[in-house]
């Protein structure tokens, strides 16, 4: 049995200013984004002959709509998914970020609704914006798992008392629990970005990519669901699934249908 480690959640304090872990990892997974997103350019189709073609500057107004799309998306999401009535009586917390609440689900969405907005004003294909997108995202949210570690929350269910990773959490109890996060982390983070990366490195159907991205990321979280301790004002939902679970249902029948549909075209040049 081992027990978390108990970081305090405050990197850095200066004065009333307080860096938190929690955003240093948000930074980290905005450093990964550009620094994949430079290595993208130079797959295909991007590095071909494209109109308009692909530059540094593109990669900069992605990371800044994805910004912006990820904390309102996130934010909103996780209001209408996991506490609709409470927001709906309390609407001006919507606003209080700092007290936390933010959804993955929900942050696709609003990233889907920036790249919509890039893709128009860019003239460019949306599918063909997101399969640059995607590959670069999951260490991204390997580095948000990161920092839910850090700060002990969105712990597993209760493990086996034999499990050698079993993890003792301040606020769960005394029992040993999966370290769900660290799960996440393997899961939707390294192993989805390695099997996209690679998938992505060769020339593929225009939007079969961003397809792999819904499927993968939907498989994942759906394993790591059964790890992870329900929300305790949700529970488990119909059929025994957490709403997690639910969510990503329609990413993956979507992935999975999308990846047909579009595999019946030819490569996109």
């Amino acid at each position: 049995m081992l027990q978390h480690p108990q970081i305090d959640p405050v990197a850095l304090q200066i004065g009333p200013l307080a860096i938190h872990w929690y955003g240093l990892t948000y930074l980290l997974a905005f450093g990964l984004f550009m620094l994949l997103a430079n290595a993208r350019l130079r797959h295909p189709p991007f590095a071909g002959i494209t109109l308009p073609p692909w530059t540094r500057r593109d990669v900069e107004d992605i990371l800044f709509l994805g910004v912006l799309g990820v904390v309102a998306g996130g934010r909103i999401g996780y209001c209408l998914f996991y506490k609709p009535a409470y927001y709906l009586a309390n609407p001006l917390e919507i606003f209080a970020v700092w007290q936390g609440g933010m959804s993955f689900h929900g942050g696709l969405l609003g990233v889907m609704l920036a790249m919509v907005w890039y893709a128009r004003s860019r003239q460019r294909p949306f599918m063909q914006v997101m399969d640059f997108v995607a590959p670069c995202v999951p260490t991204g949210l390997a580095a948000g798992r990161l920092g839910n570690f850090i700060n002990g929350e969105l712990w597993g269910r209760v493990a086996d008392p034999s499990l050698p990773w079993g993890m003792v959490f301040r606020g769960a109890g005394d029992l040993p629990r999966h370290p769900s996060q660290a799960y996440q982390f393997l899961l939707e983070g390294l192993l989805l970005f390695v099997l996209l990366w690679l998938y992505a490195r060769k020339e593929r159907a225009r939007g079969q990519v961003s397809a792999v991205f819904l499927f993968g990321y939907g498989v994942f979280r759906f394993i790591a669901e059964f790890f992870r301790e329900p929300d305790a004002h949700l529970g488990l939902l119909s059929l025994g699934m957490s709403m997690g679970q639910w969510l990503c249902v329609p990413m993956i029948l979507a992935g999975a249908g999308l990846w047909w549909w579009f595999g019946r075209r030819a490569p996109a040049v």
